[in-house]
C-alpha cells in the first residue's frame, strides 16, 4: 500500500521547504512528480527549482516542455504521471490523483493557510476512512520536521 505523509509548514514557506525535500528524493534514486493546483504556480516553482541556492543543481522540468519523460523531478498541474515517478508531493491544495500508482505520496500545506489546512484535514479523514497507513510531519521552530503522527 501506498505510504502517505502528511508535511505542516509552520515556519517556512513551500519554496523554502521543498527543494531539500526534493533533492533528498532524488539522492535516493526516486522519481518524483511535484503537482500544483494551477499551471501558474507549476511555473513559478519551477523558475524557483533553478535558483533557490546559489550552488545547487537539481534537475528537474515540467509538463510544459519537451522530454518530460526523462525527468527526475517534473512539475506539473495535472494528475498526470508523465516521468512515471514514484514519488508524488502534492501542494496547494492539489487533488491526488489514485495512490496506488505511487510507493509514497506526500501532502505539503501552509498552515497559515485557511483552505490548504482544511482540505489537508479533509484529505486526511477521507485516506484514513480508507486505511491508508497516515503519517503526520510538522516543522518545529528551527524549521526540522518532527513526527507528530
Amino acid at each position: 500500500m501506498t505510504e502517505v505523509l502528511f508535511y505542516h509548514l509552520t515556519e517556512s514557506k513551500l519554496e523554502d521547504a521543498l527543494p531539500a525535500l526534493l533533492e533528498k528524493s532524488v539522492e535516493r534514486g526516486w522519481r518524483v512528480v511535484v503537482q500544483t493546483a494551477e499551471e501558474g504556480r507549476r511555473d513559478d516553482l519551477d523558475a524557483h527549482l533553478w535558483t533557490y541556492r546559489e550552488e545547487s543543481f537539481l534537475p528537474h522540468g515540467t509538463d510544459a516542455t519537451d522530454h518530460a519523460s526523462v525527468q527526475p523531478v517534473l512539475i506539473t498541474a495535472t494528475p498526470q504521471n508523465a516521468n512515471d515517478a514514484s514519488v508524488r508531493f502534492l501542494v496547494d491544495g492539489a487533488e491526488p490523483p489514485a495512490l496506488a500508482a505511487y510507493e509514497r505520496v506526500v501532502f505539503m500545506f501552509d498552515g497559515y493557510d485557511a483552505s490548504q489546512l482544511e482540505n489537508a484535514r479533509s484529505q486526511w479523514k477521507r485516506l484514513k476512512g480508507e486505511g491508508h497507513t497516515l503519517t503526520y510531519w510538522q516543522q518545529s521552530p528551527e524549521g526540522r520536521w518532527v513526527k507528530k503522527a
